[in-house]
């Protein structure tokens, strides 16, 4: 395998920041072509409309200029409103809520991941959580990187597996958490891959064998 991840978009900012941009990840209280990939209530990964499950044991690279820090207002199970700024940026001014917006504005972080092996290689995702859990999960990530950016900038994107751990919640029972486990450290390159990837199937084309899409 490669060590070397190249991430879609050109012209990416160079390594000399991205330490102290991460870093602003430990206080922090999708474009097109790029799916949404989220953890449900019963611990399973899952990504796209059709809620396909991610393949057990696939590697994925986090683009670690990606992470994003800002606010977002839910109603009854839509996007009310959503005010994102790259890490390295200051958050968001905020107006007032949405009208309808269940919990108002919702602190927010996220990143992209692409995955590099498996059925699913080549296909990039957005990961974007206003749970504790998953806003820990996310700032350990970044701080990692952060860390690994110190001591050898030449690879700072992390490889890693999808994961879950859980705590057992007094009212709800075992509520899952999103977990990275970095497996290595590659280099990463700017603009288009090298090799484009296979086509996605159609919206009703059926989950390949061995793979569940979830309600």
């Amino acid at each position: 395998m490669s060590n070397i991840v190249t991430f879609a978009g050109a012209n990416l900012p160079s390594v000399t920041s991205l330490a102290l941009s991460l870093r602003k990840m430990e206080s922090t209280s999708g474009p097109s072509g790029i799916v949404i990939i989220k953890m449900d209530r019963t611990g399973h990964w899952v990504f796209g409309a059709d809620q396909t499950e991610v393949e057990e044991g696939s590697r994925w690279a986090v683009n670690p200029f990606s992470f994003v820090h800002g606010f977002i207002a839910w109603g009854d199970g839509e996007v009310l409103g959503e005010k994102m700024a790259s890490i390295s940026a200051p958050l968001p001014e905020l107006d007032v809520a949405p009208p309808g917006a269940k919990k108002g504005w919702e602190t927010q972080v996220g990143m992209s991941l692409k995955c590099i092996s498996g059925e699913d290689a080549g296909m990039e995702a957005r990961f974007t959580s206003t749970s504790v859990g998953g806003k820990r999960a996310v700032q350990a990530l970044a701080v990692l990187i952060a860390t690994q950016v110190d001591k050898e900038p030449t690879s700072p994107v992390p490889v890693v597996t999808l994961g879950k751990d859980y705590y057992q919640h007094k009212s709800y029972g075992r509520i899952y958490t999103p977990a990275f486990d970095v497996l290595e450290w590659v280099s990463i390159t700017g603009g288009e891959p090298a090799a484009a990837a296979e086509p996605e199937p159609e919206a009703d084309a059926p989950a390949p064998a061995g793979r569940r899409r979830r309600a």
